[in-house]
């Protein structure tokens, strides 16, 4: 379990001050440290003839003081109820997922609300989408209150990814002292629809491996015959954590986190984790 700095995409919202919280009680468990970030993105006049420089609407005086005052309130609060944690509050102007992804290569986690102020794409906001994609640490979406003894919940598919995945949800299980459910989703074989054998002892013995590096956790395998959105949809609406793997490739020049990922992040119930593999 990382003990390096935790940062929060932190916008005032009810949905960024849960993912405060999370991140929060997830650091008091770890002793890493808390960083709450916000960006200040000022909207600018689109001028209709291209050659006339475009000028800020904002950042006026009034605002800003109204903006910080309200993250010095949030930081007080935090330092009240989590009085162990060293949190600090970071501001800069810019673009809230390009920042954060520049910021999360110094980070052991980056965590952010389901929704926050730039809703778009269902329950999850762009900038949510952008940043499970490209960030250079795992990303947990906050979504929920589940009971605090659910399981954790991580999808396998063979993939380096996946291990990283699986080993980031192993922890988790762990220190949260609750069941971990590994779920691999196969294409029906034949006429039944059942899971082939071999797949199955493979899973079984991937099982066994983990059992092996982690003995004092309740691990329970599950190989399926369904679509792996739907299986892990469905492993979602009992977990508390929900793990999946992504590569994330490239600049943040789009969404590629692949339509199992996606899907996951729009519609799980619960808390969703997106662990890179960092190592490819």
């Amino acid at each position: 379990m990382t003990t390096r700095k935790i940062i929060v995409g932190y916008d005032r919202s009810a949905d960024a001050m849960n993912a405060a919280r999370w991140a929060l009680d997830e650091a008091e468990r770890t002793g890493a440290p808390v960083e709450l970030f916000y960006a200040f993105e000022w909207p600018v006049w689109t001028p209709s003839a291209p050659f006339i420089p475009a000028g800020a609407v904002w950042p006026d005086g009034e605002t800003e003081r109204v903006i910080q005052e309200g993250l010095q309130e949030a930081l007080a609060e935090i330092r009240r109820t989590h009085p162990a944690v060293p949190c600090t509050l970071q501001t800069a102007d810019g673009n809230a997922a390009l920042m954060l992804v520049q910021r999360s290569a110094d980070a052991g986690l980056v965590v952010l609300g389901s929704r926050g102020h730039s809703a778009v794409l269902n329950m999850l906001g762009n900038v949510g989408v952008a940043v499970t994609a490209h960030a250079h640490c795992p990303v947990v979406v906050v979504r929920g209150r589940p009971a605090a003894d659910a399981s954790v919940a991580v999808g396998f598919d063979g993939s380096p990814a996946a291990e990283a995945a699986l080993a980031f949800a192993a922890e988790q299980a762990t220190a949260r002292g609750v069941a971990l459910r590994v779920v691999q989703a196969f294409k029906p074989a034949g006429a039944t629809g059942a899971v082939q054998v071999e797949d199955s002892r493979r899973l079984e013995e991937l099982a066994a491996r983990w059992q092996a590096k982690f003995p004092q956790l309740a691990l329970r395998a599950e190989a399926v015959a369904e679509h792996p959105a739907i299986a892990l949809t469905k492993a979602g609406s009992t977990a508390q954590l929900l793990v999946v793997g992504s590569r994330g490739r490239g600049p943040l020049k789009g969404m590629l986190l692949g339509s199992v990922s996606q899907h996951l992040l729009r519609n799980s119930e619960c808390s969703i984790a997106v662990v890179h593999d960092t190592a490819a």
